[in-house]
């Protein structure tokens, strides 16, 4: 059994029989429920329906033609499990296989949430690159791999690379403002805490400057950390399109953009310009790498799903009078 989507649909009466009629004849639909005037604000009737996933962003774009989202409204949630013959049907209908669909209005939603300039947002970024600023200076891999577990800076990334494939400037800015504004908040706290850290005999120069055979990689640049970001760029996207959040925490930790932030403020306050300039260097040749090999991913993933769909009809016959469309 695949992964199922259920949209739960406030309609104004007016619209309903329109509504009904595109989930009835859409193929990849099943459990169709109508309960007439039951909503309340806005006001109008509820439709419910589960929908396959691989169908799910034709239906979402075709209810959006309806202009429901202005006028009523639209909710969509995974369902973990469904056990019906229905929906198997609708699964075996609908074009493609789910775990290749992209449902791109909830790839929009998601990214719009982890790429908002938030408190929370800044919170974990900075904490993550103090946490890197102890790293760096004790030479300590453990203390380097947690802090690129904290750190959240793929999601302004996977906005930038969802902003550019939808051509969504919106996405894009406020990505884009996530991104800069949070490093630069980050490793400004980071450059006063090593001051601190170093008043307190906590932090020193030569610590920095001493053979780092577990970190020195960061402020290194090369051709393998390009390599690395564009494999990490891909992964990451596949991982949010396809739900597989597991895979998220293995890209965190592989692509040195938290670290390498650390590094170049640590650096800075110690005068020393060659490591500064070293790491950021590696800290935006990360970057490029994840949003060039994350777009790639999504124009790829875009025009394979155009082309399985091409495969198979998106429609099919009325199904008004099967047992698993609902009227109360």
């Amino acid at each position: 059994m695949g992964r199922m989507l259920h949209l739960r649909l406030i309609t104004p009466a007016e619209k309903t029989d329109a509504v009904v009629r595109l989930l009835e004849t859409t193929v990849g639909t099943a459990h169709l429920v109508v309960l007439p005037g039951a909503a309340r604000s806005p006001a109008g009737d509820v439709v419910m329906c589960d929908v396959a996933r691989e169908a799910g962003d034709d239906v979402i774009d075709a209810l959006r033609a309806l202009e429901l989202d202005t006028c009523g409204a639209i909710t969509a949630e995974d369902i973990d499990l469904s056990l019906s013959e229905y929906a198997d049907r609708a699964e075996r209908e609908a074009p493609g296989e789910g775990a290749d669909a992209v449902v791109w209005e909830q790839l929009t939603e998601a990214t719009h949430e982890e790429s908002t300039l938030s408190v929370t947002y800044l919170a974990f970024i900075t904490l993550a690159t103090l946490i890197a600023a102890c790293g760096v200076v004790l030479d300590n891999a453990i203390l380097i791999v947690g802090a690129m577990a904290v750190g959240p800076e793929f999601g302004p990334l996977a906005g930038i690379c969802t902003a550019i494939v939808q051509r969504s400037p919106k996405l894009a800015l406020r990505s884009a403002v996530a991104l800069l504004a949070g490093f630069a908040v980050a490793m400004a706290v980071t450059a006063g805490f090593s001051l601190f850290m170093d008043a307190v005999g906590l932090f020193s120069e030569a610590k920095l400057e001493a053979d780092r055979p577990n970190t020195g990689f960061i402020y290194a640049p090369d051709w393998f950390s390009f390599v690395v970001a564009v494999l990490a760029g891909v992964a990451g996207t596949l991982s949010l399109t396809s739900a597989k959040s597991g895979a998220l925490v293995g890209v965190a930790i592989s692509v040195t953009t938290v670290p390498a932030a650390a590094n170049a403020a640590v650096a800075l306050i110690y005068g020393d310009t060659g490591q500064t300039w070293h790491s950021t260097e590696q800290l935006l040749l990360n970057l490029l790498g994840i949003v060039l090999a994350g777009t790639l991913t999504l124009l790829t993933q875009k025009a394979l799903w155009a082309a399985a769909k091409k495969r198979r009809p998106a429609r099919r016959g009325n199904l008004r009078d099967r047992p698993h469309t609902t009227r109360a």
